[in-house]
């Protein structure tokens, strides 16, 4: 009897796997005429906002931005009077393709065993099949850094476009950095009789990490020295880290953990970029001073303490921003990460104001990630990877993307969402 309840359980994941796993909508073919966008509102980020002007994309890139552009030959026309137009949305920190459903184990591909494992790559397990995708790209998001999670030394995040076949034609930059998850103290509702081991085990975490970095250095010193000593593909994986030239995101939350994480970025002299952040108003300052950089997921969160003002988590991205740190907004998970646009919207309600928020989600994340030399916002010579919406994109209410083009080519906007509604319409219709 155990036996068949385990291969009906496992039929039924290998069932759930092959329904779930892979969207029909086809990627846009390459552009091959030009594209101008007539009379839009314009968001362009990095220099405001411009009425009633025109945008031209040519070869995957925008080429001209201006009012009454004219129109090269075989040039395809987008009337966008009372349109407006954004760069593409980046979502950071998210596990999108990496996790369909989080209750069927052969649909999640978020981790790995171990606590060091710098060397993994995420888009290598990122399945650009997803149903997820579809639903999460309709509102206007057109790269996402797909992220690990795990424990300790989780791997290194990729940014991916949200339309292609596979997860190679999906990598716009991999290797964008080693993720740390950093041990957390153990909680409150451990037993008397238990917490002494949960402090013991937390203090091994704690010393382990301090001793695979050690290691890490120790291996970038040789390695500096004597390029043909034997490569340890862990450690390889980290010279950047050492070099400069990559951040190390650390996910903390708690005070605590920001405080350690910080002292620890110090110590080893790294450039490091803070994921999660619930508390980390409570250190704006010292986050400024260190130069550190913030992609905050929590922008619908709930208070941390019976004292905390109830409207904490809505205002952290304005007192980040107005106390000099490097903000970004982020959604830390899967499916619920279409709601980017409106976690900003509810950060520029709360004193980061809508410019600001948009660069939290476009720009911001682009400088971060080291592409803002092609994304996150409109100027010529940039990626058209664009959005046209009918509303203020950060609006749920007025918002409704329309249109979208990712290096220049037309993204499919319909998703199971949609195709659902259609479905179940049609029964209404036909009462």
């Amino acid at each position: 009897m155990h036996i068949i309840k385990k291969l009906l359980t496992t039929a039924c994941a290998i069932a759930l796997t092959s329904t779930v796993t892979a969207h029909d909508m086809i990627p846009g073919a390459a552009q091959s005429n030009p594209i101008l966008i007539k009379g839009a509102t314009l968001h362009t980020v990095s220099h405001g906002v411009l009425t009633g002007h025109d945008l031209l994309l040519q070869q995957g890139k925008i080429s001209a931005i201006g009012p009454d552009l004219v129109a090269p030959k075989h040039t395809k026309v987008i009337e966008a009077l009372g349109r407006h137009v954004y760069p593409g949305l980046i979502l950071t920190a998210t596990q999108l393709g990496l996790r369909e459903i989080s209750s069927v184990r052969a649909t999640v591909d978020d981790r790995e065993v171990g606590d060091d494992n710098p060397h993994l790559l995420t888009h290598v397990a990122y399945s650009p099949d997803s149903e997820i995708i579809p639903t999460v790209r309709a509102n206007g998001i057109t790269h996402a850094q797909i992220t690990p999670v795990g424990r300790l030394i989780t791997g290194q995040s990729s940014l991916i476009n949200l339309d292609a076949w596979n997860a190679d034609d999906a990598l716009t930059k991999g290797a964008l950095g080693t993720h740390v998850s950093w041990p957390s103290q153990p909680s409150y509702w451990i037993s008397k009789k238990n917490r002494p081991k949960a402090l013991t085990r937390y203090r091994q975490q704690l010393e382990l990490l301090s001793q695979y970095f050690e290691q890490s250095k120790r291996y970038f010193t040789a390695y500096q020295q004597d390029n043909s000593i034997a490569k340890d593909i862990r450690w390889h994986a980290m010279l950047g880290l050492w070099q400069g030239d990559k951040p190390l995101f650390v996910h903390a939350e708690a005070i605590e953990q920001i405080e350690q994480a910080m002292r620890f970025s110090q110590r080893f002299d790294l450039k490091m970029v803070l994921i999660g952040a619930s508390d980390a108003w409570m250190v704006k300052e010292q986050l400024a001073k260190l130069n550190i950089a913030v992609i905050y997921t929590n922008a619908f969160g709930l208070p941390q303490r019976d004292d905390e003002d109830i409207a904490q988590a809505f205002k952290t991205p304005s007192q980040l921003t107005a106390a000099g740190v490097t903000t970004a907004i982020g959604y830390e998970s899967a499916w619920d990460s279409r709601s980017l646009a409106f976690a900003a919207g509810m950060a520029a309600k709360y004193g980061l104001g809508k410019e600001q928020a948009l660069k939290a989600i476009t720009l911001i994340p682009a400088q971060i990630l080291g592409v803002a030399d092609k994304l996150g916002s409109l100027e010529v010579g940039k990626s058209a990877s664009i959005v046209i919406s009918k509303g203020d994109i950060l609006d749920y209410q007025g918002h409704k993307v329309l249109q979208m083009f990712i290096d220049g080519r037309e993204v499919d906007l319909n998703n199971r969402h949609r195709q659902l509604y259609q479905k179940y319409l049609q029964k209404t219709v036909n009462r």
